[in-house]
């Protein structure tokens, strides 16, 4: 059979990025098929066979893809997958919306339905810093996308769900049902280590939603350290907001990054997810996390166990969190919490997959 991998785009190595890597690896002779890919930041995918769509080679499209978000329906029906037995689309924007013949049949991969269109549109226009005559023009084609998105569903034979909150999220928008197949986390990178550090840490991508703005008011008042790893646009905003005990370093290699957290107290998790790798990549380190109470977080973080949650996105429950965290630090055992990560190690999340594929594919050509 051939198998087509599709992804969003490949611009920054992440959570879902991972996930491509993870289905590369089961399908090394599988074709990706993305809108932009940034080769810089992609070097783990340096021998695969990546097609890229016609947005490549438009200005600024490696580093700000997201200014090209209403040509990426085209971009993706554009793409030509008819000689494909089977198509595997990684998707939590546009990448579901490929055509494919009848005889071929589609699963879509799915890490959540488009948050800026469906559930988070009203907050992702009050979030981003625009003029407000750009945040009013930017409604109609919100609508036209929401509209796409809620049309294509219908050309996924199958449906995989990142987790149970995303799982709920595709029957309320798309009514499809779906399977729940959680991503991994490559636990052979981590390590329990018997050194700590005074620091906490953080990880991801400076965008608004991620919420790292509560991260840096909360330390700014508590005047503990912390090191934050990841780059973003939010960046320069939060360079000027940040005190001496808030250290920003930017791109790290997935050794500097282990290394990290390894020697960290805690790692803080303040924004909502559909699932989140990071967590359970400090949990393979025996580190406790120290979440927001919502979405993906409640299906890798025992409260009490492997971490701490706190109810509301704001800079008092958070420190309230730390604060209970600081007071208990002693009582989290870094073997259990290890223990618990390995529940979603790769070869869980490839076995899982490969049955999956082999099952639907026999229900498919019934």
């Amino acid at each position: 059979m051939k198998i087509a991998i599709v992804a969003d785009w490949l611009t920054d190595f992440g959570g879902a990025e991972r996930v491509i890597l993870r289905l590369h690896n089961l399908f090394p002779d599988a074709g990706i098929f993305t809108s932009v890919l940034n080769e810089k930041n992609m070097e783990n995918f340096s021998d695969a066979v990546i097609h890229t769509s016609f947005i490549q080679k438009l200005p600024k499209a490696k580093k700000k893809h997201q200014l090209y978000i209403t040509l990426m329906p085209y971009a993706f029906e554009h793409f030509d997958l008819s000689e494909y037995d089977i198509v595997i689309s990684s998707s939590h924007a546009c990448a579901k919306g490929v055509i494919t013949k009848p005889a071929t049949m589609h699963v879509c991969y799915c890490h959540s339905p488009m948050r800026y269109v469906w559930d988070n549109c009203h907050e992702y226009i009050k979030q981003y810093s625009l003029p407000g005559i750009i945040k009013k023009l930017a409604e109609w084609p919100l609508h036209k996308l929401r509209l796409w998105d809620k049309l294509t569903a219908d050309r996924v034979d199958y449906f995989i769900a990142n987790s149970k909150n995303t799982q709920r999220r595709i029957k309320k928008y798309y009514k499809r049902d779906s399977e729940v197949i959680y991503p991994m986390v490559n636990t052979d990178r981590f390590e329990v280590s018997k050194k700590k550090d005074n620091y906490f840490i953080a990880i991801g991508r400076l965008i608004p939603y991620k919420r790292f703005d509560l991260i840096v008011k909360a330390f700014n008042e508590l005047e503990i350290p912390i090191k934050i790893i990841g780059a973003g646009s939010e960046l320069p905003k939060l360079k000027k907001m940040a005190k001496k005990n808030i250290e920003f370093l930017g791109r790290t290699t997935d050794e500097r990054t282990a290394e990290l957290l390894k020697r960290a107290r805690a790692l803080i998790f303040p924004q909502l997810e559909d699932f989140g790798i990071v967590p359970l990549e400090a949990m393979a380190c025996g580190k406790p996390v120290i979440a927001f109470k919502g979405g993906g977080a409640l299906e890798t973080v025992v409260d009490g166990k492997t971490g701490i949650f706190f109810k509301e996105q704001t800079v008092e429950s958070l420190k309230e969190a730390i604060g209970k965290f600081i007071k208990t630090e002693k009582e989290f055992d870094p073997t259990a919490i290890r223990k618990h990560a390995e529940k979603f190690s790769p070869s869980v999340f490839d076995q899982k997959i490969v049955n999956f594929i082999r099952s639907r594919w026999k229900e498919f050509n019934k």
